[in-house]
């Protein structure tokens, strides 16, 4: 009997447990987090001085020259520099509407008053349209006027309302390495960009996107990371030296290693393309087998001449081409083409860099091998 009453006083028990102060223990948790939050336990006291007045400004030095350089350079080049957005167009697969998205973005430069602007081709590969965003903030739709792929320019006109600030422009042949170099643009789209470094070499030789080289690039410290490309790179006397065309990094940022094309390039290409929307570049109307080819072939000094242009210049010298047949068996091998004035020529590159010191219209001397004889024959450049 005493067991039944002990065994009901305990049920009883945990009843009146579950049934009154279970309810109240999540009570109990939120105001013991308020107390802690709002009371002073545990935390530092909170205390405010009413008389809390600004700091006294401390008087500021001298600007250094450097600093004062800087800042002219700045403020003579900024209006001239300006952030380039290029568009593509997509169309909904719900509506079937068709809408303007942007693609990429780049730097560039007032060339010409009237509205001519200078960047990378690479900037504006493939785009179907692009703003021109000005340094007061206006954005201004601009059309290509001409492009030279083999050296990464183009050259985009926009309408200006009022005449446009151009960049002053230097040459290549006073740059020294060791002197300061600015370079300007709009990296990330985070807006107008000002770094500077040294002239850190001259000569140096870089592809373009065809696979052309480009000869006599600037390389410099000053960094350069992706939206600087098309911007200009500019002397202690705001002059251009350069345009910003790439950055050496395996991630793709700046690694202290930027490269610039020469000014005296540009201003050698850009007043082409204003006035016929490309360059004709020097060449000799041949088409050259690739290095794996010529190989298979068993030649191991110099290119293979695989096809000639009818009429082309090689043509019109007498250069022969490779001749196979209907099947595409080989019949007999074509000229070799070892050197190029007296240079020597051991791929297409080296082929490439010769004729770049040169104009259309230019008499060279080619060397080639032929029948197991060595040949020297007269050449006058073409355009192609």
């Amino acid at each position: 009997m005493s067991n039944d009453l002990e065994s009901a006083h305990r049920s009883s028990s945990r009843s009146w447990f579950w049934e009154r102060v279970m309810p109240l223990i999540p009570v109990l948790v939120v105001a013991a987090f308020f107390a802690w939050w709002y009371w002073p336990f545990g935390r530092l006291p909170v205390l405010h001085d009413p008389t809390a007045v600004p700091r006294v400004i401390a008087p500021r030095d001298n600007l250094t020259p450097e600093e004062i350089v800087n800042i002219e350079v700045y403020e003579k080049a900024k209006k001239s520099v300006v952030f380039i957005t290029t568009l593509g167009y997509r169309r909904d697969p719900l509506t079937q509407d068709v809408e303007e998205l942007p693609e990429g973005t780049g730097s560039g430069f007032i060339w010409d008053p009237r509205g001519y602007v200078v960047t990378n081709f690479h900037v504006i590969q493939d785009a179907r349209a692009a703003q021109v965003h000005m340094y007061d903030g206006k954005v201004l739709q601009a059309r290509l006027v001409g492009a030279a792929p083999d050296k990464d320019l183009a050259v985009l006109r926009i309408d200006a309302p009022e005449d446009l600030t151009a960049i002053a422009v230097g040459t290549s042949k006073d740059i020294r390495v060791g002197q300061r170099a600015y370079a300007l643009g709009n990296p990330f789209g985070v807006g107008l960009t000002f770094t500077e470094g040294v002239v850190s070499a001259l000569d140096r030789r870089m592809k373009a996107v065809t696979g052309r080289p480009i000869n006599g690039v600037i390389q410099t410290s000053a960094p350069i990371n992706p939206g600087n490309s098309g911007g200009p790179l500019l002397d202690s006397s705001a002059r251009l030296i350069g345009v910003n065309t790439a950055i050496y990094s395996p991630s793709g940022a700046n690694a202290g290693i930027g490269f610039a094309i020469p000014v005296d390039t540009v201003n050698q290409v850009i007043p082409e393309l204003i006035r016929n929307g490309k360059v004709d570049r020097p060449g000799l109307g041949v088409q050259l087998a690739s290095a794996q080819a010529a190989k298979r072939l068993g030649i191991k000094n110099g290119i293979l001449i695989t096809e000639v242009v009818p009429n082309g210049a090689a043509a019109k010298a007498g250069i022969q081409p490779t001749k196979i047949d209907a099947r595409g068996r080989l019949l007999q091998l074509g000229d070799v083409l070892v050197a190029l004035d007296d240079k020597p020529v051991a791929s297409a590159d080296d082929l490439f860099q010769l004729l770049a010191e040169h104009k259309v219209g230019d008499q060279v001397k080619l060397t080639v091998l032929r029948d197991g004889g060595r040949l020297e024959i007269s050449v006058k450049l073409q355009a192609i």
